[in-house]
């Protein structure tokens, strides 16, 4: 494995040619540059007012937004000492993030969370470009690098959004949303290195004319070892590095964005192994936005690339280019509409090894297209009714209906009460379609989309000045949820089918309360009960518990304390139930950070995670060894010039 000296001097490199983008005449005035704040400088009031625009694709409250919506911020990242995005979701009490290995995750909404970390109902956006690849139905975690310093928030959604954000938005939706480039000016440097992992993020940013901003950023990643049952090393140690810029221009008017990310990584050579894994892509996105007369137009357009070879010696590789165009109109006549459209084209090779599974064909271009139509209708001063609905056509299945409808009342100023029924489709992928294994499977030709219809009512407000809370609840009926079923008296090849159906119902709540002047509790929890069941005629050979292994109740509690002007103490405590197949035991883990502000510019941190166990499994993936998260020590310097 490369050293970290070595990755870093890649990440610098690519950080480099980032910069050949960049013609920088005027630099930044940076004497206020990486200065730290405080989050418990702000009141509830002040964070229940932050601006959100996951839920109807135009700026709204949080505490307006008629959805199980959880925010993380800038500060919450910073104050948990995540150091990589999946690390940094598990700030979101409506998530279950459980870590296979090294480089491995396994992260759901609402259940669903697939012993192979494919979790396929989870929409996942990184400045509005999808991260969920069509070739499986999930998201590699490990290809999905962010410069948290750069992040501005994580909205993330518990329940369909498929209205706005499509199929296989089932479940829910996380959109990742960066700062812009006037508001990450100068210098930053973040160093992290410990007991596991190693970790140097590099940014700059300045000035393009009166207008203008832009960073360059690079980021080298240096992840060690998870362990075995016996305490040994897993052997699965890997390194990743990636670089980017962004450049903005404009003002109230029109703006245009552009940016891109480059990133490659490597696994530890495994002894026997046929190809060592690797991974590696890039992105380009850009982004025009026109406001006029209260309305705003807006267009986005992306390439991406991505490929991968893992140690079986199977390699793939994903093109996509994406279309998008919206209009946010005016409100008029108590209406406030949103309209808009999109185009996707994916291109994907998928070559297997000797004796290992391969697609037929081995190479493929689906498309996909869509339109949608939102218009929150404002019935009272305080009652609003909103109708969506999202008509999008794919390769596989053609034409699927996405609907929805949400009422929301404010029987006060600190409070709303909301209820939802939505319709969600997952549709087909590569795997489910076309996965060929000589004699154990045979594909999946007439494998339809998955669907959803879900009911939700929620609670949000701050019943005291200190005190904020949100709830909701779910009834979830699923329909169609994919099997693998026996094709031969004989059992095998399998077949990919619809053979599934069932109901999950559960109850989502966290709060956050100020204990006194620098001194917060967050904490949440999170219950899940299913009912799955075969159909009569199926042949399924796996049985329901291959739909997801999902905790059925998680317990977080997290506390924010500013022991003096300069020095924080921050706590993470979570307790995850059981897991059924592959069976997981529950566990109990407690993450800490203390931090000293020495300057407002530089600060100092150790970070300790899951101190009350030498290691613990979270998750399992049933055709792979067992591996285990071992506890973890480091320290930190974060400095701004």
């Amino acid at each position: 494995m490369p050293s970290f000296g070595q990755i870093s001097g890649r990440a610098l490199a690519l950080c480099a040619g980032s910069a050949l983008f960049i013609a920088a005449p005027a630099w930044a005035d940076v004497s206020d540059a990486g200065a730290l704040s405080d989050l418990s400088r702000l009141s509830l009031e002040e964070l229940a007012n932050v601006e959100i625009t996951s839920v109807s694709k135009r700026p709204e409250a949080l505490s307006a937004a008629p959805a199980a919506i959880y925010v993380i911020g800038s500060d919450d990242i910073r104050l948990s000492g995540a150091d990589s995005l999946p690390e940094a979701l598990r700030l979101a009490p409506n998530l279950q993030v459980a870590r296979m290995n090294a480089s491995g995750y396994g992260i759901s909404a609402r259940g669903f969370n697939h012993s192979t970390g494919t979790s396929n109902k989870l929409q996942v956006l990184v400045d509005g470009r999808s991260v969920y690849t069509s070739l499986y139905s999930g998201v590699f975690w490990d290809a999905q690098g962010v410069m948290l310093d750069d992040v501005e928030r994580i909205e993330v959604i518990s329940g369909p959004g498929g209205v706005l954000w499509g199929a296989n938005a089932v479940n829910g939706v996380i959109n990742v949303i960066t700062r812009k480039a006037a508001d990450t000016q100068g210098g930053l440097v973040n160093l992290t290195t410990g007991s596991n992992d190693s970790v140097a993020n590099l940014r700059y940013g300045g000035r393009l004319g009166e207008t203008g901003a832009f960073r360059i950023y690079g980021m080298a990643a240096d992840y060690g070892d998870s362990r075995t049952p016996a305490g040994g090393g897993g052997r699965d140690s890997w390194d990743r590095a990636q670089a980017g810029f962004k450049l903005d221009w404009g003002g109230e008017g029109d703006s245009v964005s552009l940016q891109g990310d480059v990133y490659d990584g490597s696994s530890d050579p495994v002894a026997g192994a046929r190809a060592e894994g690797v991974i590696g892509g890039g992105n380009l996105l850009g982004r025009w936005v026109r406001s006029r007369d209260g309305g705003v137009l807006e267009a986005t357009a992306y390439y991406a690339r991505d490929h991968r070879t893992i140690t079986s010696g199977i390699s793939d590789s994903l093109e996509v280019y994406n279309l998008d165009l919206q209009y946010a109109l005016a409100s008029r006549g108590g209406h406030t509409l949103v309209v808009g459209g999109g185009y996707r084209q994916n291109q994907d090779d998928f070559r297997g090894a000797f004796r290992t599974s391969f697609l037929d064909p081995a190479s493929r271009t689906t498309r996909l297209g869509n339109l949608f139509l939102q218009d929150e209708i404002a019935l009272r001063d305080d009652l609003t009714l909103t109708l969506g609905l999202k008509l999008e056509h794919n390769s596989y299945t053609g034409l699927e209906y996405m609907p929805n409808a949400r009422l929301a009342w404010r029987p006060s100023d600190h409070a709303l009460i909301w209820g939802a029924v939505s319709r969600g489709v997952r549709t087909p992928s590569r795997f489910d379609r076309d996965l060929i294994n000589p004699g154990l499977i045979a594909g999946g030709p007439d494998f339809a989309s998955e669907t959803l219809i879900a009911y939700e009512l929620g609670y949000r407000g701050q019943p005291a000045a200190n005190l904020s809370l949100s709830v909701s609840a779910y009834y979830n009926v699923y329909d169609n949820l994919r099997t693998a079923e026996a094709s031969t008296a004989a059992v095998f090849p399998l077949v990919i089918r619809n053979g599934m159906r069932g109901e999950t119902y559960g109850v989502e709540a966290w709060a956050a309360w100020q204990v006194r002047e620098g001194w917060r509790l967050s904490a949440g929890v999170n219950a899940l009960r299913k009912d799955l069941s075969l159909d009569p005629a199926s042949r399924d050979i796996f049985g329901v518990d291959f739909a997801g292994n999902d905790p059925d109740l998680q317990l977080s509690l997290r506390s924010h304390m500013s022991l003096t002007p300069t020095v924080d103490l921050d706590l993470d405590l979570r307790s995850v139930d059981r897991l059924r197949s592959p069976a997981v035991a529950a566990y109990t883990e407690l993450g800490a950070r203390l931090a000293w502000r020495v300057t407002d510019q530089v600060e100092l941190a150790v970070v300790g995670e899951n101190l009350l166990q030498d290691q613990h499994v979270e998750f399992v993936n049933g055709s792979v060894a067992r591996r285990e998260i071992p506890r973890a020590i480091r320290a930190s310097l974060r400095w701004g010039f």
